[in-house]
């Protein structure tokens, strides 16, 4: 008796054929995965931005400052004469300006630590006027010619006392007008390099009392910045300028310098 196919024994029938993973759940695995990898690179960058950035860690500020003296002078000094006519008026500034070079040499200034600039002219009018007080024109009465000296020397002493009495040129009809002597320092540049030197040591110092203080380890410099310098006068209420400062009539001057560090901390 032929049997139907569907009344066969269950262990007899034809089983359906396994199905493998789908394409799209591979792609959501590939995908979840990846975002996992990403959020994890993502995590470890911010928290290397956080441990790294210059706005995080320690920031202090070093300073140092020194006194000094100057060991170059320079003075400046301007005259004047009148002549009706050009010659007459060249003539009189020339006898005005061997008056100061010989009182000058005189006085121990060398020939090299003197320079005169060259002459300057101008013309003087003389402005006419009516019995009713009204302009009536004016007419030339002459030039005036003006020259100045400059006196550069190592000798701070000698200069600074022949600044400070001109006696002898005001006797000699001369119209001589003393401008304040300026004071610089040669060896400034080697000071700066000191100072940051300094102000660098002093931040170091500051940077490990504080990170001894809060248990932190310092791990690496994230920036440095220098201040600018400013050199003013000693013993003074002299205010610091935003672009630095730096005082040239005082004799005895001090330098300051700073220096900020920021160091990542573990």
């Amino acid at each position: 008796m032929e049997q139907n196919e569907n009344s066969l024994p269950q262990t007899l029938q034809e089983k359906p054929p396994k199905r493998g993973v789908s394409i799209p759940v591979i792609i959501a695995l590939i995908a979840g995965i990846s975002a996992i990898i990403c959020m994890s690179i993502f995590s470890n960058g911010i928290v290397n931005y956080k441990k790294y950035s210059s706005s995080s860690g320690i920031t202090v500020t070093g300073s140092a400052s020194c006194d000094f003296e100057s060991d170059l002078i320079v003075w400046r000094g301007s005259f004047s004469s009148y002549g009706s006519t050009p010659k007459r008026a060249y003539q009189s500034i020339k006898d005005s300006a061997e008056v100061i070079r010989k009182y000058l040499v005189d006085n121990g200034i060398s020939e090299d630590e003197l320079s005169f600039s060259s002459v300057s002219i101008s013309q003087r009018w003389v402005t006419e006027y009516n019995d009713d007080g009204k302009r009536t024109g004016e007419h030339l009465a002459g030039y005036d010619l003006y020259q100045s000296v400059t006196v550069t020397s190592e000798d701070v002493d000698k200069v600074d006392a022949i600044s400070r009495d001109i006696t002898e040129l005001i006797e000699s009809n001369i119209e001589f007008e003393s401008d304040s002597p300026e004071y610089y320092y040669t060896k400034l540049d080697e000071l700066k390099l000191n100072l940051i030197e300094q102000a660098t040591d002093n931040a170091m110092a500051r940077m490990e009392i504080i990170a001894d203080g809060t248990d932190a380890s310092l791990s690496k410099l994230l920036s440095a910045n220098l201040g600018v310098f400013q050199i003013t006068a000693q013993n003074s209420n002299s205010e610091y300028s935003y672009g630095g400062a730096f005082d040239t009539s005082s004799r005895d001057k001090t330098a300051t310098i700073t220096v900020k560090l920021n160091y990542a901390v573990d």
